[in-house]
């Protein structure tokens, strides 16, 4: 019988943080159960002490009157107020709910109630969202572009100062000679750092201008920011609803500036912020396998070993014919007679290939160089890492070990 392979490093990662997550998520439960339920009993309370007064000196029914009650919660849900407030389906309406549709924040203060705007927003929603993402990515591409721009020269100025670069020093080729900027790369700490700085200042500002024109207090402004920056979009406060506002006009665009800013932002910091927690499982994982037996740390080398390559695989190959493009002749040619998915050789062009590129972009990324690689390879297109994590791990110093 074939014995299991043990959790690889991935694997064990994932594990891990699902646990982590789920204590947070049971953490983050009991907190808010323990703040909230006595004010939750306490408003019930208050609320059925208002019905029984209000049925009793009015002489209506209680059944009755939680029938008007139900009406005026459906007429609520449907964008009624008692206030005079903004039409929700007019052009400026309807652009602010398709903004908080593709960027998944969803306040819920509008929604479609005809079948046909049902089934157009399924559509909608789906090449939108996914269109926005990729702008997220992009963004998020080009402002870490951006930040290691910046520190590269606030490097080289601190070297210019302490005498270790020359004054006459100009960016390009002549990078590689100079000892103290070879291998330098821009920490994720310090990215971190600046984008949680960008992100503090951005809410700071936007919850002034709430505060002053819809007259929240500051605690609620700055709320609002997080949830509504963070694409939580709870719904309980929604900016530009009113019927009218001083300059309007200047405020809705305002409005739009700094909740798409802010959302960019957010979503760069919560990215940066996920490779100091992948870092910290690595760190976990090492701990927790340096506490292990020798035994166990043998046999499970010794199984991960196997899976890699196995030994003997070469004698049980044939010879491999190999176009000029890097492709194989025929879809059987280049695999194993063991069933294994990749070949040895495949596998070692792909390790070199892959290190390679991957310590060329980061040192164009440090050094300001376009990052155009021309090179052809047979590794699979998905190696490398998909989405923003990619990004990051390509473009940071401290991810770089952990490739």
């Amino acid at each position: 019988r074939r014995r299991l392979a043990p959790l690889n490093e991935d694997n064990g990662r994932f594990l891990l943080l699902a646990a982590l997550i789920a204590a947070y998520l049971s953490a983050g439960a009991t907190v808010f159960s323990a703040l909230e339920s006595p004010s939750e009993a306490a408003a019930q309370l208050r609320w059925n002490r208002t019905l029984h007064n209000f049925s009793r000196i009015f002489n209506i029914s209680p059944p009755e009157l939680r029938a008007f009650l139900r009406s005026y919660e459906a007429a609520r849900a449907a964008g009624i107020r008692v206030d005079a407030l903004r039409p929700r389906w007019d052009f400026p309406g309807a652009f602010y709910f398709v903004g908080t549709v593709v960027s998944t924040i969803g306040f819920g203060m509008t929604t479609p109630a005809t079948v046909a705007g049902k089934v157009f927003l399924i559509v909608y929603g789906l090449f939108g969202c996914a269109g926005t993402i990729l702008f997220f990515n992009l963004f998020l591409e080009r402002i870490i572009s951006l930040l290691a721009f910046v520190m590269k020269a606030c490097y080289e100025r601190q070297l210019r100062r302490s005498g270790l670069l020359p004054s006459n020093f100009r960016r390009g080729p002549a990078v590689s000679g100079v000892g103290s900027l070879v291998g330098w790369k821009p920490s994720v700490y310090h990215v971190m750092l600046i984008l949680g700085f960008f992100a503090i200042t951005l809410s700071c500002c936007a919850s002034a201008m709430y505060t002053a024109v819809e007259g929240w207090n500051y605690v609620d402004s700055l709320y609002y920011c997080f949830v509504t920056f963070s694409t939580i979009g709870f719904g309980d406060l929604v900016s530009s609803q009113n019927a009218a506002y001083q300059h309007q006009g200047l405020y809705r665009f305002g409005n739009f500036i700094f909740i798409l800013m802010g959302v960019c932002c957010i979503y760069s910091l919560f990215n940066v912020i996920s490779i100091v927690i992948k870092q910290i499982l690595n760190w976990v994982l090492k701990k927790l396998e340096c506490s292990c037996c020798p035994k166990c740390r043998k046999s499970s080398t010794r199984l991960s070993r196997r899976n890699a390559i196995t030994p003997g695989a070469r004698l049980r190959r044939h010879n491999v014919a190999v176009d000029a493009d890097g492709q194989y002749d025929s879809d059987t040619e280049g695999r194993r007679l063991s069933g294994e998915m990749i070949s040895m050789r495949e596998l070692t062009a792909s390790s070199k290939v892959s290190l390679a590129i991957l310590q060329k972009q980061l040192s164009e990324t440090a050094n300001g160089y376009p990052r155009n690689v021309c090179i052809n390879t047979r590794q699979n297109g998905f190696s490398a890492g998909v989405g923003a994590l990619a990004i990051m791990n390509n473009r940071l110093a401290e991810t770089s070990d952990s490739r």
